[in-house]
């Protein structure tokens, strides 16, 4: 491994950020300890870590939303003062979280000033901020119009009004929280383009992404945490994302799941005309047909919000269709069916959201395990549970699934979320089903874990199970796909094969540019 350094940071006087011995303890846990870290002018310093390594604590730290219990933060050879996330903005120090803090109703030019005094006292000047604005958008080509209302913005634009947020307040310090995770590829590489003007104006950021291909492409150093503490740092040119990887986990990590050839069979999922509406009683879902094989795995792609979410509720049937489409399990016509009837019939689904639709939090791990059927007759017995036959399928699941786990009676809010995860995965792949439906399997989990999930489902192909892969991590769908439909305002607007994909041909396509197939 070619880690540069493993605790040489670079000389104080340099640094416009320098956090010296950084140590935060909660009940029961280390966050962060002993960690030094630093950014000088004109850098893409990127942190880098598992889920719980200890990235947000020590951002945390840095914006005033935490105070450490040891350790010094410095911005430009000086303690920092900071007690407070509007005393951070004051001492030049801005955040872009990785969920948009934007009120959509309000414009561009209304959202900057939120928060901000006026000089026309309790009245906000907005000729002024918007000419700002402009001035901000054209410095560091920022193209947003200042008096277009936020919900009429692109998930791109959104991006750059947060960025103008922060330079609107003059921030030389900037920490970008996962930006790119609702991005297109396009939009990422516009997106880095910006960046690095920034650094240009000898601004420093921070950037903090699970992507390894853009945390290479980006970076000027790379610092690593794990289990709290700083285990290494390096540059891109000293390493390499399997390297990295190795790094974060503490062993060696395969970042593309092998996905030998596989026989396919029949189409045992059929979507035909299929249109679903959104929580706004709007169509989401227009007229899609889609089918799948056993054996084979179809990703769909696509930015958060065109319809990949109604797809896949509207299959395991929690959301209604709208009339004349149909979906078929091994040739039987399951749309007007009940989720149990569905279930019956061989649908295994993992829910995009684990915690809401996927497992009960205060039940206890084999409670989860068999939450969809608890009253079959393997565990029940005169009309009871059968605690033992319970427990013995539960700790075959857990040794099977690999789930870190205290016992099987621990609840399942006190597992990690890559752990809440195989459990749900293992209830759903149990039964061998002839239609899967992962939604966004390995969202805010570890690479360990995802490396897991994704050898899963790459088994359940080799079981001839169809399944539907639904995901906004773009590697994760090249990756385990054999073809990729690609979803665009609630329509399929190509389907490729694997094979031929490319990045920046599917990005295109996310972005609605058809003719990129």
């Amino acid at each position: 491994m070619n880690d540069v350094s493993s605790s040489t940071p670079v000389a104080d006087q340099a640094a416009m950020l320098s956090m010296r011995g950084i140590t935060k303890r909660f009940p029961g846990v280390i966050a962060n300890q002993d960690v030094d870290f630093d950014v000088v002018a004109g850098e893409v310093h990127t942190l880098l870590g598992e889920n719980g390594a200890g990235k947000s604590t020590l951002m945390k730290i840095l914006f005033g939303l935490y105070r450490p219990d040891e350790g010094e933060v410095r911005l430009n050879g000086k303690p920092s003062g900071i007690t407070s996330p509007s005393t951070a903005i004051e001492a030049g120090v801005g955040m872009v979280h990785q969920h948009f803090m934007l009120v959509p109703t309000l414009t561009v030019a209304e959202n900057v000033a939120l928060g901000l005094p006026s000089g026309r006292g309790p009245l906000t000047n907005l000729d002024a901020v918007s000419a700002r604005v402009s001035e901000i958008s054209e410095a560091h080509g920022l193209s947003v119009d200042p008096s277009t209302e936020v919900w009429r913005l692109s998930v791109g634009e959104r991006q750059r009004v947060e960025i103008i947020k922060a330079l609107y307040r003059d921030a030389r310090l900037l920490v970008l929280d996962e930006p790119t995770a609702v991005l297109t590829p396009q939009e990422v590489d516009d997106l880095f383009v910006i960046l690095r003007r920034m650094t240009d104006e000898g601004r420093g950021l921070v950037f903090i992404s699970h992507k390894l291909h853009e945390v290479m492409a980006l970076s000027d150093r790379i610092s690593v945490l794990r289990n709290g503490q700083m285990v290494g740092q390096t540059i891109p040119s000293a390493t390499s994302r399997e390297e990295l990887a190795e790094m974060m986990v503490g062993r060696s990590v395969k970042l593309v799941p092998d996905r030998p050839p596989v026989e396919t069979g029949d189409v045992r999922l059929e979507i035909s005309n299929l249109s679903v509406r959104g929580d706004r009683d709007t169509i989401a879902v227009k007229n899609v047909d889609l089918s799948i094989k056993g054996g084979e795995i179809v990703g769909i792609a696509g930015v958060s919000g065109n319809g990949q979410r109604e797809i896949a509720e509207a299959v395991a049937g929690l959301r209604a269709p709208e009339p004349g489409g149909s979906i078929r399990f091994d040739g039987v016509d399951v749309a007007s069916m009940g989720t149990r009837a569905r279930r019956d019939a061989g649908l295994a689904y993992v829910p995009e959201e684990r915690m809401a639709d996927g497992a009960i939090a205060d039940f206890s791990v084999s409670e989860n395990l068999i939450l969809v059927d608890h009253a079959s007759k393997s565990f029940t017995k005169s009309g009871l549970f059968d605690r033992q036959r319970i427990a013995d399928h539960a700790k075959k699941l857990v040794e099977r699934f690999a789930v870190k786990t205290p016992t099987i009676d621990t609840p399942t809010s006190s597992l990690s979320g890559g752990n809440i995860q195989k459990v749900i995965i293992a209830r759903e792949l149990m039964s061998d089903p002839a239609v899967l439906i992962a939604a966004q399997p390995t969202r805010g989990v570890d690479i360990g874990s995802a490396e897991y999930i994704h050898s899963q489902l790459i088994e359940q192909r080799d079981k001839s199970t169809a399944t539907l892969l639904i995901s906004e991590d773009l590697d994760e769908v090249l990756g385990l796909s054999d073809r990729i439909a690609v979803m665009f305002e609630g329509e399929i607007v190509a389907i490729v094969d694997a094979a031929d994909a490319t990045r920046e041909g599917i990005g295109l396509l996310m972005a609605g540019v058809v003719d990129a197939a």
